[in-house]
């Protein structure tokens, strides 16, 4: 990771260009995103943000909210292949990762031959997560962390890039199981998806009862893809910007020397180091999607809550005083903007 200081304060002109062609093009697959799904920039954004950083996301949000067509519309924009999963009770990990099966060929001879599972593809939506067993969750937390999987002693690696966007309903938790912190963890990111405005869900109503509706259509292929991904962690980033990330990720940790007696008070766990690299890898690709040469404070306040919000946990106690994660999130991220302006 270079600092701006180290890469004497910008980048150089090679990286300069490369930035600004992966933000037009990342500008035009946005465009396609938003010509199909109507009103969610911020989930838009978001979502891009962790493909473009290399990462999972976990969209959460009540049914009908197009959570589906967002990550199969990103699959074809981005150019990759996508597969839909969905998770239930009775959903086992071979579902999932595939298996063995014995087959007899010529002359009677037996073997064993490997059918892989959808979890070989670019893209997997893994749709309502919680509701399958916690040993069908763990089995998807070798592919999310390492990038294959492991079936009768056999290692098998997965088609770069790969990405998990699991979708979580946040209101019917009969008959789910909440996912380990240890899962939560591998998520880079948490999609808040809410409700669209009035003039919105009129643009929906329209657009989708009529006779012909909008498709999308490719504008990176996979390589070029991974080709941004590289270059995004070539992007320098302030050191002004990288304590503002050590800051906030440490204000969150109860009994940390940076944490407020609000914080030791209501929060149980704090985000570990996996959060600060998350939020250095996040705001880099939130600069590039905006077009700009290198992260700012701002777009660390932006990231907090995507980043930190399910990588903490509440007392019991803040719990029955009313209180919640975003709302805690949002006062450490703004007193610490108000110290550096102040500053």
């Amino acid at each position: 990771m270079q600092t701006l200081s180290e890469a004497n304060s910008t980048p150089d002109g090679a990286i300069i260009q490369e930035i600004e062609a992966a933000g037009e093009k990342i500008t035009r697959a946005k465009n396609a995103i938003g010509e199909i799904i109507y009103g969610q920039e911020q989930v838009i954004d978001q979502t891009l943000i962790t493909v473009l950083a290399g990462g999972h996301a976990l969209l959460v949000g009540v049914p009908g909210l197009a959570k589906t067509l967002l990550v199969h519309t990103i699959g074809i924009v981005l150019g990759l292949e996508d597969k839909r999963v969905q998770f239930t009770p009775d959903l086992m990990p071979a579902d999932i990762l595939g298996s063995e099966v014995l087959e007899e060929g010529e002359g009677g001879k037996r073997s064993f031959r490997f059918l892989p599972g959808p979890v070989f593809c670019q893209l997997l939506m893994a749709d309502e997560i919680n509701r399958a067993s916690p040993r069908t969750q763990s089995a998807l937390l070798q592919a999310m962390q390492e990038k294959s999987v492991t079936i009768a002693g056999q290692p098998h690696d997965l088609e770069a890039p790969f990405h998990v966007l699991a979708t979580q309903n946040p209101l019917e938790q009969e008959g789910t199981y909440p996912l380990p912190e240890a899962q939560l963890d591998r998520f880079l990111v948490q999609v808040d998806v809410a409700y669209p405005d009035r003039d919105t869900e009129r643009d929906i109503l329209i657009a989708t009862t009529g006779a012909m509706e909008e498709e999308a259509h490719a504008v990176f292929t996979a390589e070029e893809l991974i080709k941004a991904q590289a270059l995004l962690r070539k992007m320098p980033v302030g050191e002004q910007v990288v304590e503002m990330i050590l800051d906030l990720v440490r204000a969150c940790r109860p009994h940390e020397p940076e944490a407020t007696p609000a914080i030791n008070a209501s929060v149980a766990w704090g985000p570990g180091p996996r959060a600060a690299q998350a939020l250095m890898l996040t705001i880099r690709a939130r600069a590039l999607l905006d077009g700009r040469l290198a992260p700012s404070p701002e777009d660390v306040i932006a990231m907090a809550k995507p980043v930190l919000i399910h990588r903490m946990a509440m007392t019991f106690a803040a719990r029955a005083r009313g209180e919640d994660l975003a709302s805690i999130i949002d006062t450490v991220a703004a007193t610490l903007s108000e110290n550096r302006s102040a500053a």
